[in-house]
C-alpha cells in the first residue's frame, strides 16, 4: 500500500492526467462539432458543459469501490460551478444579461429527475437511461429555442482539431485511462491512511480540482462582452452534471448513495442551480453583491461537508 504522501501524489497525478486527457479529447470532439452551424450560445451549452474529465474521474472512483466519491464528482461539481465559480466570476467581472426562458427553466430544474430517481438511494442502469434521455430532451429543446447561425472563421487551432480529430480523441482517451488508474490508487491510499471520507473527497477536492479551469471560462467571456456565454457555460455544465454524467456512470456501474450524499450533497446540488437562476431572473445578471452571496453559500456548504464527512470512511 502506498504511503500517505505517495497516495496524495498519485491522486494529484491522476487528476492531472485526466484533465489533460480530457482537454485533448474535448479538442477532437470540438473539431468534429464545429462542422455543424449552431448558435454560439447553444454550442457553449453543448460542449462547454461536456466535462469529460468529470465523467472519467467518476468512473474511476466508482470502479475503485467508492460510489460516494463517484457521485461527488457530479454533485459537488454542480455545487462548485453554480455557487463557487459563478460567485467568484461575478466578483471579478459583474455583468447584466438577458436569457431565454427555456434555458432558465432547464437549468433551474435540471436536478429534479435525479432527485426523484435517487429517492431509493440507488442509481440503477434504468435510472441512468432515463437521465441520459432527459439530457437529450433538454438539449433538443434548447437547440430549438436558441436557433442556429453560421460559423465564425476558424483559427489555426480549430483547423488542426478538424484535421486530426481521431488523434486528439484517442490520445485523450489513453491519458484519461491512465489517470483513472492513478486516481483510484490514490483514493484507496488516502482513505486508508488518513481516514478521510471518500464522499467528502469526491464532493470537494476532486470536484473542484477537475473543474477549477471553469473560473477562467466564466470570467473571460464576461470580460470580453459575452456574458451570455459565461452563463451558458455554467448552466450547460449544471445540466450535464445532473443528467448526462450520473446517467453514464449509472449505466456503466450502478451507484449506491450514502447518508451524506442523500442528506447534504444531493439536496444542495439540486437547489444550487435554482438559486443561481433565481438571482439571474430577479437581478437581470450578477453583480458583486450577488457574487459574494453565491460564494458565501459555497463556503457554508464546504463547512457542512467537512463536518459531515471528516473522519468517516465509507
Amino acid at each position: 500500500m502506498p504511503s500517505g504522501l505517495m497516495s496524495v501524489a498519485l491522486l494529484a497525478a491522476g487528476i492531472t492526467a485526466i484533465v489533460l486527457g480530457a482537454e485533448a479529447f474535448f479538442a477532437g470532439l470540438l473539431g468534429a462539432a464545429q462542422r455543424i452551424g449552431v448558435s454560439t450560445f447553444f454550442l457553449t451549452l453543448l460542449v462547454s458543459g461536456l466535462e469529460v474529465e468529470n465523467i472519467a474521474a467518476g468512473l474511476a472512483a466508482n470502479f475503485a469501490g467508492f460510489p460516494g466519491a463517484a457521485a461527488g464528482t457530479f454533485l459537488g461539481g454542480t455545487t462548485f460551478i453554480t455557487l463557487g465559480v459563478a460567485g467568484l466570476g461575478a466578483v471579478l467581472v459583474p455583468f447584466r444579461v438577458g436569457l431565454p426562458r427555456e434555458f432558465l427553466v432547464s437549468t433551474a430544474f435540471a436536478g429534479a429527475p435525479l432527485a426523484l430517481l435517487a429517492a431509493d438511494r440507488t442509481l440503477s442502469r434504468p435510472d441512468g437511461g432515463i437521465l441520459i434521455a432527459t439530457f437529450c430532451a433538454a438539449m433538443f429543446i434548447l437547440h430549438r429555442s436558441t436557433g442556429t447561425v453560421s460559423e465564425d472563421e476558424p483559427d489555426a487551432d480549430d483547423l488542426q482539431e478538424r484535421r486530426y480529430p481521431g488523434v486528439w480523441l484517442l490520445g485523450g482517451l489513453a491519458a484519461m485511462t491512465a489517470g483513472g488508474e492513478l486516481l483510484g490508487n490514490g483514493l484507496h491510499g488516502i482513505v486508508s491512511r488518513f481516514g478521510v471520507s471518500p464522499t467528502l473527497l469526491g464532493n470537494t477536492a476532486i470536484a473542484a480540482l477537475t473543474e477549477a479551469e471553469e473560473i477562467g471560462r466564466v470570467a473571460i467571456p464576461a470580460r470580453r462582452g459575452r456574458p451570455d456565454m459565461a452563463v451558458a457555460n455554467i448552466g450547460g455544465t449544471a445540466i450535464h452534471f445532473l443528467t448526462l454524467n450520473p446517467g453514464i456512470l449509472a449505466v456503466v456501474l450502478p451507484l449506491q448513495l450514502d447518508d451524506a450524499t442523500m442528506h447534504l450533497h444531493l439536496p444542495v446540488a439540486v437547489v444550487a442551480p435554482a438559486l443561481y437562476c433565481l438571482i439571474l431572473v430577479l437581478r437581470g445578471g450578477l453583480g458583486r453583491r450577488e457574487g459574494i452571496l453565491l460564494a458565501a453559500c459555497y463556503v457554508a456548504y464546504l463547512a457542512a461537508a467537512v463536518r459531515a464527512g471528516l473522519g468517516k470512511v465509507g
